[in-house]
């Protein structure tokens, strides 16, 4: 064993448990959510929902969902946002998109999917975040992201909805992380 050998296993050792393992995060396909109570990073499933991924980039890239307010929010389901009226029943201006949907993953904690109105092929720029399991989706809607890091701000969103819901909490903003220096 030459001295390079040693110095490099020395380095390794001290590198955190499956440090190695880690892959640099892919930063064109990861949102950062900004919350009143902080920062929310999505890892987003282009392999599963490329359509899905493309449009929330777009839309976050414009600044569409900036100070959109969560107008439904279900405490132990999901937390609902991306209509700029905040009455959940209107989109952005571009057209509705076709469902991806995926046996591939679940709706569990944290799961980021699209929302729509009972036709499949309507959702548009609303999404919603679980705030626990909902097997019920599974197969029903467009899974196209997950919550990495932040979950604790996603929980502390006002609950309520419709009329119920005065002052929601707001998105502050919404950025591909790519775009953030």
């Amino acid at each position: 064993m030459n001295r390079r050998t040693i110095l490099t296993g020395l380095a390794a050792a001290a590198l955190p448990f499956g440090a190695f393992a880690q892959p640099a995060p892919d930063l064109e396909n990861t949102i950062y959510l900004d919350l009143k109570d902080g920062r929310v990073v999505i890892q987003m499933f282009p392999d599963l929902a490329p359509k899905h991924v493309e449009r929330v980039k777009i839309l976050a890239r414009k600044g569409f969902y900036d100070n959109t307010p969560f107008h439904r929010v279900i405490d132990n389901f999901m937390a609902q946002g991306g209509d700029p009226t905040g009455t959940g029943m209107h989109g952005s201006d571009l057209p509705d998109l076709p469902a991806e949907f995926t046996n591939k993953r679940h709706f569990l904690r944290g799961t980021v999917g699209a929302a729509r109105t009972s036709e499949p092929n309507t959702a548009n720029s609303q999404f919603f975040i679980m705030f626990a399991p909902g097997a019920s989706l599974d197969g029903q809607y467009t899974i196209w992201g997950q919550v990495t890091g932040g979950m604790e701000f996603v929980d502390k969103i006002k609950r309520g909805e419709g009329r119920s819901m005065t002052n929601p909490d707001r998105i502050v903003h919404m950025r591909v992380a790519a775009d953030v220096k």
